[in-house]
């Protein structure tokens, strides 16, 4: 479908030159015509990442049941699902509260190709979320630099620095994402550039999932990843979302970042997330991603 046959079906507009578009009078349901989710797909893989206000009629059942019809769904593989659903994560900001660039899941192989957020209960003030576009990132990294990292690869773990991860958090949710990390340890190596397995454009796969570079110490390890990261989040590159109650926001994982910015205080903020299946990386060269530990935690990690 082209881009203006997408915009004869959806209102769209867009909310900066690179990441990001609004779309007006959609009313999200299980129920939409295959035109219509046809154009909403072609609209993500445009702009990366898709917001929809109003969204209030949706419950949990009709949230899952809306993504579905984007793709498998995929629970997340050390949480449990919100009770009542099949693949409904609850992101609370009393044990869930993070604030770091990622992108989701990148420790699985196979990590998700997209995610459907709903906003729940938003902070009266505060609370936004950010995505960059990590296609946009490599199309405008020197040309030197491109040939350097599209051979580079990466180990991205589910076991992190939580005390970094929640800076501004509280202790309890410090506390819940070094238990969550200890219960499997799950290690894989992905390309550090890959290649889009629909639109076949080359994004950087970064965020705080990845330890370190293959082949490189500690120290190189993450010099390199610094000068990568700062290319990934340049203003440029970033839509800045404001949530309000019923708002979804779906984005493309596999050529985004995203960050939500902890700035509410003791406010509670409750979003909720449905992944959509992806598949593994695959680097210029045509490898793909590798599996290199996928075991239960002994704690010594």
């Amino acid at each position: 479908m082209t881009l203006s046959a997408v915009t004869q079906i959806l209102d769209v507009r867009p909310l900066t030159v690179r990441t990001g578009a609004e779309i007006h009078g959609t009313h999200l349901s299980a129920d939409l015509p295959e035109s219509t989710l046809v154009a909403i797909r072609q609209a993500l893989l445009k702009y990366k990442v898709i917001f929809f206000r109003g969204q209030s009629h949706l419950d949990e059942a009709a949230h899952e049941a809306f993504a579905a019809r984007l793709g498998p769904l995929q629970p997340h593989p050390a949480r449990a699902s919100l009770e009542g659903t099949r693949a409904t994560l609850n992101l609370d900001s009393r044990d869930t509260r993070s604030s770091t660039w990622h992108t989701d899941l990148t420790f699985l192989n196979a990590f998700p190709a997209l995610s459907v957020l709903r906003g729940v209960e938003i902070p009266e003030l505060g609370g936004d979320t950010l995505w960059s576009n990590t296609d946009s990132a490599y199309a405008y990294l020197p040309a030197a630099l491109k040939a350097f990292v599209d051979q580079l690869w990466a180990v991205h773990s589910n076991v992190y620095d939580s005390d970094a991860l929640v800076p501004a958090g509280s202790s309890t949710a410090v506390a819940f994402h070094a238990e969550l990390s200890k219960k499997r340890v799950i290690e894989t190596e992905h390309p550090v550039v890959h290649v889009h397995p629909e639109t076949g454009e080359r994004a950087l796969l970064l965020g705080h999932f990845v330890k370190r570079l293959v082949g490189f110490n500690s120290a190189d390890s993450a010099r390199l990843l610094a000068i990568l990261h700062d290319h990934a989040i340049a203003h440029e590159n970033i839509v800045r979302w404001r949530w309000q109650q019923g708002d979804v926001a779906i984005w493309d994982n596999r050529a985004t970042l995203h960050k939500a910015v902890d700035d509410y205080n003791d406010a509670q903020r409750v979003v909720r997330r449905v992944t959509v299946s992806g598949t593994f990386a695959t680097a210029v060269d045509g490898r793909t991603s590798v599996t290199r530990l996928s075991a239960e935690s002994t704690g010594a990690a």
